[in-house]
């Protein structure tokens, strides 16, 4: 049977090379792993082990320290020439520890002392190769990041996220108004300027304005500008963004949250076409592309008086709405490894994978922040890693890594409606959206949960006889004879099966 342990990404068994001239040993090394899944192929001197490197792509590596024709450190060193990513793993007899001490420096994975013990050989080879398949996912999400997904800086591989940048691509070369709504660090920034970028507005201004800031005059400043003497400080011409970036494009972000009496003139702008400095009659032609985004309801805020009907359907000509990332979670490892590269350069380090347990933790974290906390939190990471590998270890205090099967803070529970209900049924909830993300592969849905896959198994079980029996008991008005002769039971019986599942005392 091929365990877990002996899988790869691509579903086939892990190759390991093992090089040795003692032939007994080195067949009982491969028989040793071949059990449990992994495709063992014997080299019995360094030279065949060479050449077999040459000729042959390799996962892990087992070699002896000493041979007669080419030892050990020699074989590390031609791997690590030939094959990058592979992990070696030196045997090596007691007296040759601080050897084999020396070659991790060089390189190598780990070293088994003589006599190898079986369960420690398992343990090793299971832990290089999980190394080795976290290098190759890392190594196919970069390789996804290289593609380009339609805009540059807008990074999502989803079906939600292409329909996204599909329909942005779409309008960009029009002059028509964009709304761009979504949750607070949704990227809605970077869809904006994504458009102008492929608009052919791209070689003028693009210029951004909070609409939250909570000084009303400032943002009517920063609009419109002023002339000089328009109030006190104000002795110079100041030239607001409309005419800072004409015949280019303005973001107008939270526009959700601008004054009220701030809309009224910003209307009159967008019809008029013709922008005043504050303190001047002198209207000044413009010619600009508006593209506003908000996180709030629009919709509500208009019912409630305070955002003005008429502005808003000025500036929603075209509606794009960005996914949370809890709606598209399969973008999650894209968008940390597209992190992970771009703080590795600006920090200077050289993280290259993130850790399985970080990676199931993310995957099911709720991510209120959306993408802008998931950039924070990888960039923590890497500021505080010092192995390469972003692991608990690099971690500040973070609800990201919390404990529990996918409840990792009070907004993931309260997000979905779980608040008041049973352990188990919040359990329960998760290990289905576990198994929605994944497929129903059970295998990866269990290690994203962190439990065993026989464990989750028993679960979706337990739950299945548990729905059979509540069908049962409603559709005969929960007349146990009934329904336990629907079920092909005595009432005995089920009455058992109901204690058993926890429905009856």
């Amino acid at each position: 049977m091929v365990t877990a342990s002996a899988r790869q990404l691509s579903g086939e068994a892990i190759r390991v090379l093992i090089v040795d001239d003692d032939r007994m040993l080195a067949d009982t090394l491969g028989e040793t792993l071949e059990r449990v899944g992994y495709d063992c192929t014997i080299a019995t001197s360094g030279l065949e082990g060479s050449r077999r490197i040459d000729s042959d792509d390799w996962d892990v590596i087992l070699t002896d320290l000493k041979m007669n024709d080419l030892d050990g450190l020699s074989i590390l060193r031609k791997a690590r020439e030939q094959l990058p990513d592979v992990e070696v793993v030196m045997i090596t007899g007691f007296g040759d520890v601080k050897t084999a001490v020396e070659a991790i420096k060089l390189g190598a994975a780990n070293y088994l002392t003589k006599p190898v013990d079986r369960d420690e050989l398992r343990a090793v080879v299971h832990k290089a190769s999980e190394r080795r398949r976290l290098a190759r996912t890392n190594r196919e999400l970069q390789r996804q990041l290289d593609e380009r997904f339609g805009f540059e800086g807008v990074v999502g591989n989803s079906q939600l996220m292409q329909d996204v940048i599909k329909r942005a691509a779409s309008i960009a070369h029009s002059d028509a108004g964009v709304l761009i709504l979504g949750e607070t660090g949704t990227g809605k920034d970077l869809v904006a300027k994504a458009i102008h970028n492929n608009s052919r507005r791209k070689n003028k201004h693009f210029a951004t304005l909070n609409c939250a800031a909570p000084n009303e005059n400032l943002i009517e400043d920063e609009l419109f500008g002023h002339d000089p003497g328009a109030y006190t400080g104000g002795e110079k011409t100041r030239k607001g963004i409309f005419e800072y970036a004409n015949g280019g494009t303005i973001f107008l972000d939270e526009i959700g949250d601008m004054p009220f009496k701030l809309q009224a003139k910003l209307l009159r702008v967008l019809e008029n076409r013709e922008v005043t400095r504050i303190g001047s009659n002198e209207p000044i032609k413009i010619n600009i592309r508006i593209i506003s985004a908000t996180h709030r309801d629009l919709d509500s805020a208009i019912a409630t008086k305070e955002f003005r009907m008429d502005l808003y359907q000025r500036l929603k000509v075209v509606t794009l709405r960005l996914p949370s990332l809890r709606e598209r979670r399969e973008d999650i490892l894209l968008l940390a490894a597209h992190f992970m590269k771009e703080f590795n350069g600006i920090h200077g380090k050289h993280a290259h994978t993130i850790a399985e347990s970080v990676r199931r933790a993310m995957m099911t974290y709720d991510w209120p922040g959306n993408v802008r906390e998931l950039r924070n939190f990888i960039e923590s990471l890497v500021v505080l890693d010092y192995d390469g590998v972003l692991g608990a270890d690099d971690a500040q205090d973070s609800p990201v890594l919390g404990g529990g099967i996918g409840i990792h803070s009070p907004t993931a529970i309260a997000g979905t409606n779980l608040v008041g209900r049973s352990l188990a049924e919040v359990e329960r909830y998760y290990i289905e959206e576990a198994l929605k993300l994944t497929k129903n592969n059970r295998e990866e849905a269990s290690k994203m949960l962190g439990i065993g896959e026989r464990t989750l198994y028993r679960k979706i079980q337990d739950w299945k006889q548990q729905d059979r029996l509540r069908t049962a008991l409603s559709d005969y008005g929960g007349d146990m004879r009934a329904a336990a002769a629907s079920l092909e039971m005595d009432e005995m019986e089920l009455a058992k099966e109901l204690k058993k599942a926890g429905m009856a005392e």
